[in-house]
Order: structure tokens, then C-alpha cells, then sequence
């Protein structure tokens, strides 16, 4: 089978470039850039890809590895931080940059005095200029001996670098982001034309190989997965029923947090009298949910109150259960970055079904099927594995539940508001034939109150917010261009059916900056 092997040197964006790896239709693993070369050699990668990281090549407790990499006649292919060490490495020179780039910049392809690079394979068929997306603070100040320079911007003279003679590669911009108009051009050229792959992979792949590491993996254990009706988490219950079978029990747990109506929709579909043939239970808890959560607003301590509860809960199921030797989660790519858990990442917000279990939990180890894959990877999954395409398409919903849309303290009547508002706003989305599918779009409360008028009396009552967002990976997204009719309509049925609500506000931000949940 065809593979490239992904070095991490403690980048974010390393899973976004093993996802364009795939989706050019190679198979991609992620591995430390503390594994010893030989172990590198007996995987027999068709290429390597190095990916960025947040250090500088040149100081001596930064990431790094052994120049043999560079004889090995593998392909290589550094990006950012990667493109750097290849330098460092090979004999080039990385300087601070006297000018750093963030963001977009113009890639022009060929070196400063001449704007071409005819016999490149990195740069066949990419256009003349483009946009790409930088993020550096160093830069290539010398390439190695034997390298030649085939692209640069207005403030890096070495976007691009190549020995094809050795067929090793290096780009100072990230093509793996979509803000980068050639990358995945220049990926497909150095997977297919540097590589020799001939990209047959697929999705169905994954499935196929996951059920049956599953099946080694567990055994005759037995498994309790938290059900939650949503994507990811019924994808990895269809994973494991296929791998185990009966050896799987799914708990569902209703915290009281869901979206109006939902509860009974997961157990009308998952429960005795649906067509899956799982060993369904349902928790009631939202009363222990809203005692913990009682008083408490800030949004991390929210998720982690969630997350410890979801914990207890379940170890009390698998209690009533009788043995259970794996706790099984629908964890995905984006929850895994978030929380920090990759090298060098930043915690930008906990996941309740991310980094381990307490030790008083008594599981022998976590299952999480989908952690490599983002969202758009697992619907496909999904698609493979023969759910029904409204369950696979079904509007994405974080763990922590409305816990998360309402900002300040978690009340009932808080979550009422929420429910309301939001089954509204998707209703209308839904009559109007916005393609929801395409994003993520509900409703949040602020803590804002404000004053009002209605029916010739004062109101003081909360502002909710619409949030609807583009994105394919949940990476980054944009806020979606909705019809001013349809928000108007919006507008004007949650304040006048939704009782204590008295304005409705659209929120524009992007993510970055901001994050796709509104908290």
C-alpha cells in the first residue's frame, strides 16, 4: 500500500496536511519527529512530508533530526519549520527574518532574478503568482549546496527550495490551507510526480482497516461508548458494532443540555424500537447536570464540570454493566488540537472526550476510532459504513451540549431559551433551502440583558445570538452570508414566540479569530 509518512515537529497544522494527503489519495500517517530512522525505513514511506512547528531550527532545544534523513533517497518534503531544518540540516543558513509574514503573500514562482522554475516537478502546472499563506519569523538565508530557489515573495527570498537530484523539497508557505491557492497543486505534484504514487486510497479504506485494528485491538473486552445521537459518535458506534458486535453497550447520556426535542429523537433512532442493533441505554441526568453547573460561568470550567460528570456517569453505568475493559469515544481531529494535546499545540478549549481517564475510573484504556479524521472525513466514513445520510449529515453539536451556547451561569430556563430559539432558527433556515449541511448554524443567549418594548410595556430581557458559520474541516471557518429576509423572519418569530428574549443579534466572526461555538 502507498503511504506518506508525516514528521511532526510540533505543528497545528499537521492533521490538515495528512487530511490533503488523503484526499489526493495516498495513505498518511502522523508520526514524532522522535522516531528513530530505522523505525522510518521499515514503515517504507513512498515520501515524507516535515511539517511546521513554533521553535527555531537553530537553537539547540528546538526539534530536530539526523541528517542521514536527508541521504535516505526518500522524497522529502519540508513545510515552514520543515523547509527550515532541510536547510539547516543539508548546510544552507536560517536567519531571524527582518521581516516576518503572516498571513497572505504573494507567491511568485521562479528565484528573484528569474521568475520561472521550467524544471521543477514541486512547481509543474502552478501558476505564475498566487496567493499562499505564510507564518514565519525565520527564513532561509542561504539555501544548501545543490539546492535551487523556485519560488519566492516580496519579503522571503526563498519561498521555495529543491535538489531533485536527492528529491528533496521545501516550502517556507503552508500549501496544506485552503488560504493557499496552488498548495494542493504543489502536494499532488510532489505526492504523484516526485513520489511515483499512483493515489488509489480511499476512504472505504479506512473503514475497512479500522474495524479490523478494532477487532485485534479489543478482543473479547467489552466496550461502553457515550451515544450522543450525533455524528461523530454514532460513526464510531457503527465502527465498533461492525468490529465487536454485542460486545459493545451504548450509553446516552441526556444532560439536559440538548437541542429541543433531541433527547427522544437519539432514542427513538439508537433505542429498542430502531433499526440499529446496539445495547442502548438512556440516563436521564439533567437535574445532577444543572446542581453542578449551578453558579458557575466561566466557559473552561463549564467544559470541565460537563466532562467530570460524563466521567461519573458512566463509570456508574459500566458499574450496573459488570465489566467493561474500554471507554469508547467519537473524538475527532479538531477536539484533539483544541485541547492541546498535540505537540507544541495550544489549549484553546477542553473537550469532555479528550486526554484520558481519571484513575479511579476502572477502563483499561480509551477506544477513539475517529481522533485522526476531521469532520468532513468522518461523514464520508459514515456514508461507507451504510448510515442513513440524514443521521451523517446531521448538524454538528458539541459535547458540553448548550452548556457552551449560553454564556454566563446554566439555568433551566436559560437551556428553554436556547432550545426554543434555536429549533426556530434551524426551522426557518430549513423552509428558506439554506444548505446547513455545509457548516454549523444555531442559536446562543448572551448574558446581556437590555431594555425593550413590547406590546407598550417595558421588557429587560436577554439578546440571542444566530451563528452560522462555512467550513469544511472545522478548522477555520466564515460566517455565512444568510438572506436578509430569512434573518429578519428569524428575528421577529424568537422574539415574539421565545419568552424572555428581546433582541436578536447575527455574530460575523470568523474563526480564527474566534471560535466556531460563541462561549
Amino acid at each position: 500500500m502507498e503511504k506518506i509518512i508525516v514528521l511532526d515537529f510540533g505543528g497545528q497544522y499537521k492533521q490538515l496536511i495528512a487530511r490533503r494527503v488523503r484526499e489526493i489519495g495516498v495513505y498518511c500517517e502522523i508520526h514524532p519527529y522522535t522516531t528513530p530512522l530505522d523505525k522510518l525505513k521499515e514503515m517504507a514511506p513512498d515520501g515524507i512530508i516535515l511539517t511546521g512547528g513554533p521553535a527555531s531550527v537553530f537553537l539547540e532545544e528546538s526539534p530536530s533530526y539526523e541528517a542521514a534523513l536527508f541521504e535516505t533517497g526518500i522524497p522529502i518534503l519540508g513545510i515552514c519549520y520543515g523547509a527550515q531544518l532541510v536547510a539547516f540540516r543539508c548546510g544552507g543558513e536560517v536567519r531571524t527574518a527582518p521581516v516576518s509574514e503572516y498571513g497572505h503573500a504573494e507567491l511568485i514562482v521562479g528565484d528573484e532574478k528569474s521568475a520561472a522554475a521550467a524544471d521543477s516537478l514541486l512547481m509543474s502546472g502552478v501558476a505564475a503568482t498566487s496567493a499562499c499563506w505564510m507564518s514565519h519569523t525565520d527564513y532561509i538565508a542561504v539555501p544548501p549546496a545543490g539546492f535551487s530557489v523556485t519560488a519566492h515573495t516580496a519579503d522571503c527570498p526563498v519561498a521555495a527550495m529543491e535538489d531533485p537530484a536527492r528529491k528533496i523539497y521545501a516550502v517556507q508557505f503552508h500549501p496544506e490551507v485552503v488560504h493557499s491557492v496552488e498548495g494542493t497543486k504543489i502536494l499532488s505534484n510532489f505526492i504523484r510526480k516526485v513520489c511515483g504514487c499512483r493515489c488509489e486510497w480511499e476512504m472505504k479504506s479506512f473503514a475497512e482497516r479500522t474495524i479490523t485494528e478494532l477487532g485485534e485491538r479489543i478482543g473479547n473486552g467489552r466496550v461502553l461508548l457515550g451515544l450522543s445521537g450525533g455524528v461523530d459518535s454514532s460513526v464510531a458506534a457503527a465502527l465498533l458494532a461492525k468490529a465487536v458486535g454485542k460486545q459493545l453497550t451504548c450509553v446516552f447520556v441526556d444532560h439536559g443540555l440538548l437541542r429541543k426535542n433531541e433527547g427522544d429523537e437519539v432514542e427513538e433512532v439508537f433505542g429498542p424500537k430502531g433499526d440499529f442493533e446496539l445495547n442502548f441505554v438512556r440516563v436521564n441526568a439533567a437535574e445532577r447536570f444543572y446542581l453542578k453547573l449551578a453558579g458557575v460561568s466561566d466557559p473552561e470550567m463549564k467544559r470541565k464540570i460537563i466532562g467530570a460528570e460524563f466521567i461519573n456517569v458512566f463509570e456508574e453505568e459500566a458499574k450496573k454493566i459488570g465489566r467493561v475493559d474500554f471507554l469508547a469515544q467519537g473524538t475527532i481531529y479538531p477536539d484533539v488540537v483544541e485541547s492541546g494535546t498535540g505537540s507544541g499545540g495550544a489549549v484553546i478549549k477542553s473537550h469532555h472526550n479528550v486526554g484520558g481517564l481519571p484513575e479511579h475510573v476502572d477502563f483499561k484504556e480509551i477506544v477513539e476510532p475517529l481522533r485522526s479524521l476531521f469532520k468532513d472525513e468522518v461523514r464520508k466514513v459514515g456514508l461507507e459504513l451504510g448510515l442513513p445520510e440524514a443521521l451523517v449529515y446531521r448538524q454538528p453539536f458539541p459535547g458540553p451540549g448548550l452548556g457552551v451556547r449560553i454564556v454566563g451561569d446554566v439555568t433551566a430556563d436559560k437551556v428553554r431559551i436556547v432550545q426554543e430559539a434555536d429549533a426556530i432558527y434551524r426551522e426557518e433556515l430549513d423552509r428558506a433551502g439554506i444548505d446547513m449541511g455545509a457548516g454549523q448554524f444555531f442559536a446562543a443567549l448572551t448574558n446581556m440583558r437590555s431594555v425593550g418594548v413590547m406590546g407598550d410595556g417595558r421588557t429587560y430581557d436577554y439578546a440571542v445570538v444566530l451563528r452560522g458559520v462555512l467550513t469544511s474541516d472545522f478548522m477555520t471557518a466564515e460566517a455565512a452570508e444568510l438572506p436578509w429576509s430569512v434573518q429578519q423572519t428569524c428575528m421577529n418569530r424568537i422574539i415574539n414566540e421565545v419568552k424572555g428574549v428581546n433582541r436578536v443579534l447575527y455574530d460575523l466572526t470568523s474563526k480564527p479569530p474566534g471560535t466556531i461555538e460563541l462561549e
